[in-house]
């Protein structure tokens, strides 16, 4: 599955030097990463070692406090201007997050709508796409997560993994740059599972680039083209998949990793 990667491809994601506190509490202690177009990156790590933190920075969901994050050559959140960063108003990064799917542990989807309503309403609003048109990405949407047949159940009647695969055909109908799913499954019913891993494989094997924090190991053995093993707010350990979960070379990542299996 993995190693679709080209490592002559454009680098997608670009952190640098990125740090992150919330008070006197250092989340992130500077992070340095760059992906590139194709690429799945999965974080691995204990809890509360940044992972997610770092996930929100790249959408600016969290600010940081030092640092750069850049998406396709363009700088996240801020505008630089005689070296000095100034936060972009919320039109602009409504923009910018345009390009950004994200899908949450928590699903996320308006209760008062259903499925194909869900998934259309972000293109006809944010990208002025006429209603038909929406409409109909929404049902190839709805076919690719195997749902047909439930545009018009609302979330309520619906079991969770449904729900979350709402949630990723909702983050891919805005036509993504980049994809990133923090825990998408830490939610979830041990055999609900499978179904959201299944449709985040064929993303995979379709070339989206993705950042998914995960604790399933599996997954990220067969799927990531690269892991990156975090704890306290640090990278400690990167490179190929299987290299990393089968042959783990810190004592940290080794620890991590006996306690997952």
């Amino acid at each position: 599955m993995s190693g679709h990667r080209d490592h002559s491809s454009p680098i997608v994601v670009e952190a640098i030097d990125v740090y992150k506190s919330f008070g006197p509490l250092e989340v992130l202690k500077g992070i340095n990463l760059s992906v590139r177009r194709g690429e799945v990156v999965c974080l691995l790590g204990p809890s509360g070692s940044g992972k997610s933190t770092f996930l929100r920075c790249i959408n600016h969901l969290e600010r940081m406090t030092q640092g750069r994050i850049l998406v396709d050559g363009q700088l996240i959140g801020y505008h630089e201007r005689g070296g000095a960063l100034h936060e972009m108003s919320g039109r602009e990064l409504a923009v910018q997050r345009r390009d950004i799917g994200m899908v949450f542990q928590r699903f996320n989807l308006f209760a008062h709508q259903n499925v194909l309503t869900n998934i259309s309403q972000a293109p006809i609003l944010n990208r002025r796409q006429p209603k038909q048109i929406a409409a109909a990405r929404a049902r190839e949407l709805i076919k690719m997560v195997d749902l047909e047949g439930r545009e018009r159940a609302y979330p309520s009647q619906l079991s969770g993994g449904q729900q979350q695969r709402v949630a990723i055909a909702r983050a891919l109908a805005m036509d993504p740059k980049l994809m990133l799913f923090d825990e998408p499954t830490s939610a979830l019913d041990p055999e609900l599972v499978g179904e959201v891993l299944g449709v985040m494989r064929k993303l995979a094997a379709d070339g989206m680039t993705m950042i998914v924090v995960t604790h399933e190991m599996t997954f990220a053995r067969d799927v990531a083209d690269r892991v990156v093993f975090m704890d306290q707010g640090v990278i400690i350990e990167e490179g190929p998949a299987r290299e990393v979960i089968d042959n783990p070379q810190h004592e940290r990542t080794r620890a991590f990793l006996k306690r997952m299996h």
